[in-house]
């Protein structure tokens, strides 16, 4: 007979739970789920990759509405459960009483809210849901100030979330240290060093005494007289279990609702799982408890013998960059004793908690590899007497040093836990991997592993590599070109290494199987050379693309675009009478504003190229070089000189810019753009560099694009004056010159070298006088206007023959 089972709360653990339930018997029960959300059942672990824009809300859902439907779930969604008739056995909702013969209560955990002054302005969130999430991103506008009251792990995500999308955040902590519950100080030091560097600011030691503002919030107050700005003030100070339906029941209920370890409260029919329960004094707030909860009460439901019985948790941090574990215990006391590594240039920290000879505590920032190997010596108790001198350096090195990378999993064994969230063991990803999972998607599908938060992916990929063996090894990288077996980062590597400083050179030593090379490698060999050979290579016209031989753009007709430069997209009257007369005197069909603030003469006949640069530069005009791999254009708004919303002057920083700038060879074209204030008119947040001008300064940003791949700037630093940003933007420039492979757009760039690297070499003072040092050097030799060498007809054919002229442009 089907019974009627009621759940109140279609949160991840009644998720699981109900797919465990109809595992065992898919026929026995009728559900019907309720939800305060207007909504089914999604991933909250990844609602922060949704807040940074990482993630869209559809790619987090778990339960589809096809999953409820196939399985005939009466979904209740957005609509509340206001008590439970435990006598009658029935549930009131606002659209009447729902019987039961058994209920679920899931309920969750509802925010803390701490009692000052203006916690109920309109601007105050939490962060729990996708509600939530959805309030922050709408508040996250470039130059927006937002403070996040807590610097726990959900703080941080906020925190970091809001900041991807352009908001200047703020985090006020209380404790000493940032997430003090999961983080010795040391550690704890060390992250916020790297949140500061991404920007955010962090204040440890803050009391919030007032939250102030009319009619929506405008600034925090705190217990020292700090005053910090808002727009957005979001409470992450904490949780507590939602049980204000059990307690109306009068069910038992401490911190918790209480439950046995069968899941099941004070009265039989009903039942508890999640955040909202309390089992042995204990509360649960991690998903994996939660997970093996919603195992445990399946198995009851359907008259199985199975008991709850929590086991130690690891902590991994989510905010992008910070590779961060935690686990055990790692309070200091009179029988502990420490080992500590530290290597302060590569930001990397460890610290292992030893007593009695066993593992105890075990606290990582920067290196977190050998994490669930160290996790797994503190559940098992291992004696580590014996190698303890090795012991910090993980498994690799237990009973001598070893060079094979897949070490460390190699050593884990088969019950060794691989992803906490779902509690999936090495030895259940073998047999998986075994029975067909040959890739990551079916290992995930058939396992879960790595499904949740995803901070294990990158050991369940070596878990498929240790596995599988050669039958997983990754394709090789990908050569230049069919002339040589070497990439680009290897070829470039060499350039520098070995002090190649000719074509020829390149191709001797480094064993290219052409005399001369070919089309496809000899403008990458001829850019890589020019940037790190300035003073000792000469270009070599003759292996750039046919644009860059003829300075301009060819067109599908075989006619030819013709683009002078202005200066942060500023002109005036007498260059555009230069540019009406040439479009006159050499019958050019069109003349068009580009998206780039500058005119584009299209049409221009080949032979016509020489005497029209002579007449542009006869009026003071030069290149554009919107052909080249190199400064395109410096895209401006009229900022604070006209605008009354300009905070700096955005015009005459665009224009500094590309004086400083143009004229640069780099691996692929440059676009910048410096907006005046937050509203952005001069979009800078999808170019390659990008401004924004704030009251307090420039914030800057890299690595945008709105081309075949659409994608927003990532802010790489906030500074205060122009010349700093000028400075930033230089050093970032050359990086991308040194560092990029050819014909990488400097997003590509980016998402291999990773933005925090980036970031700390263009912070660094050193580095970064370097850098622009070497970027001078080099505009000393090729900043020059390739027009202004053609001065008359007569010198432009001494540089263009026609016989070549004709050649090129069957290019």
């Amino acid at each position: 007979m089907t019974q009627r089972l009621v759940i109140i709360g279609a949160g991840m653990a009644s998720g699981r739970m109900i797919e465990h339930l109809l595992d065992y018997a898919p026929d026995a029960w009728h559900i019907t789920l309720f939800n305060a959300e207007p909504r089914g059942n999604y991933n909250r672990l990844m609602l922060s990759p949704v807040l940074s824009g990482e993630k869209t809300y559809e790619e987090i859902v778990t339960h589809d509405d096809a999953f409820y439907a196939d399985r005939r779930i009466d979904c209740r969604f957005g609509e509340s459960v206001t008590r439970i008739d435990r006598e009658a056995k029935l549930v009131h909702s606002a659209n009447g009483a729902t019987p039961y013969d058994k209920l679920v209560i899931a309920t969750g955990s509802a925010p803390f809210i701490i009692p000052v002054a203006g916690k109920d302005l309109a601007g105050v969130v939490s962060y729990r849901d996708l509600e939530d999430t959805n309030a922050m991103i709408a508040a996250s506008r470039p130059g927006a100030k937002a403070v996040v009251i807590g610097g726990g792990l959900l703080g941080l995500e906020a925190a970091a979330g809001m900041a991807a999308r352009g908001a200047d955040v703020t985090v006020i902590h209380l404790m000493g240290h940032l997430m003090e519950r999961q983080l010795d100080p040391a550690a704890g030091y060390l992250l916020q060093k790297d949140l500061e560097r991404r920007g955010i600011r962090v204040h440890c030691k803050g009391a919030t005494k007032a939250i102030l503002g009319t009619d929506k919030v405008e600034a925090v107050l705190l217990e020292d007289g700090t005053v910090y700005g808002a727009d957005l003030v979001c409470m992450a100070v904490g949780i507590r279990p939602e049980t204000r339906l059990a307690t109306d029941a009068h069910l038992e209920v401490n911190r918790g609702v209480v439950v046995d370890a069968q899941m099941t409260t004070s009265d039989p029919s009903i039942f508890a799982l999640g955040e909202c329960v309390e089992f042995d004094r204990q509360l649960f707030g991690l998903v994996a408890p939660l997970y093996d909860q919603a195992k445990v009460l399946a198995a009851v439901l359907n008259d199985g013998v199975a008991a709850f019985c929590p086991v130690q948790t690891a902590t991994k941090l989510k905010v992008t960059g910070c590779d961060l574990f935690s686990a055990g215990d790692f309070a200091d006391g009179p029988d502990r004793e420490e080992i500590v590594f530290r290597d302060p240039s590569r930001g990397i920290y460890k610290r292992l908690v030893i007593e009695d000879d066993r593992l105890i505590g075990a606290v990582m920032y920067g290196d977190t590899a050998d994490g669930n190997w160290f996790f797994q010596q503190i559940k098992d108790g291992t004696d580590i007497s014996e190698n303890r001198e090795t012991l910090i350096f993980g498994p690799a090195f237990q009973g001598g040093v070893q060079s094979d990378p897949l070490a460390a999993v190699a050593a884990l064994p088969p019950e060794a836990e691989i992803c906490g969230c779902n509690g999936i063991c090495k030895g259940q990803i073998v047999e998986a991997i075994n029975g067909g999972a040959t890739d990551l998607g079916k290992v995930r599908a058939c396992t879960k592993a790595s499904a949740s938060c995803g901070t294990c992916t990158g050991l369940v990929e070596q878990v498929l590599a240790l596995t599988l063996g050669d039958a997983f090894a990754k394709p090789a990288a990908q050569s230049i070109c069919a002339c040589t077996d070497l990439t680009h980062e290897e070829v470039r590597r060499l350039i520098k290494g070995q002090e190649l400083k000719s074509m020829p050179a390149v191709m001797q030593e480094l064993g290219w199987k052409t005399s001369c090379g070919c089309p496809t490698c000899r403008p990458a060999l001829n850019f890589y050379l020019l940037a790190d050979w300035p003073l000792d290579y000469q270009d070599d016209r003759q292996s750039r693309f046919v644009n860059e031989r003829l300075h301009a753009n060819i067109q599908k007709d075989g006619t030819f675009s013709v683009v002078p430069r202005m200066w942060g997209g500023v002109t005036n009257a007498a260059e555009l009478r230069a540019i009406a007369d040439a479009a006159d005197k050499y019958d050019v069909p069109m003349v068009k504003v580009t998206g780039g603030q500058r005119i584009d003469l299209l049409g221009v006949k080949k032979e016509d190229l020489p005497s029209m640069w002579a007449d542009l530069n006869a009026a003071g005009l030069v290149s554009g070089h919107a052909y080249s791999k190199g400064l395109r254009t410096v895209k401006t708004c009229v900022g604070s000189e006209f605008c009354r919303f300009g905070t700096q002057d955005s015009t005459g920083l665009g224009i500094k810019l590309e004086k400083r700038l143009w004229g640069s060879w780099t691996p692929h074209k440059v676009k910048l753009g410096v907006s005046g204030c937050p509203r952005n008119c001069a979009e800078a947040t999808c170019k390659d560099v990008g401004i924004v001008c704030v009251d307090s300064g420039y914030q800057i940003g890299v690595g945008g694009a709105a081309g075949m791949d659409l994608k927003e700037t990532e802010r790489l630093v906030a500074v205060e004056t122009e010349a700093e940003a000028i400075e930033i933007t230089v050093a970032f420039v050359q990086l991308y010159r040194e560092n990029g492979k050819y014909l990488d757009r400097p997003y590509k760039w980016l998402k291999k070298v990773g933005l925090d690297w980036v970031r700390d070499q263009v912070t660094d003072p050193e580095i970064r006088a370097a850098l622009i040092e070497r970027f001078d050097l080099s505009q000393r030799v090729y900043q020059k206007d390739p027009w202004a060498e053609r001065a008359a007809p007569e010198e432009a054919r001494r540089f263009h023959p026609v016989a070549t002229l004709s050649q090129e442009a069957a290019e």
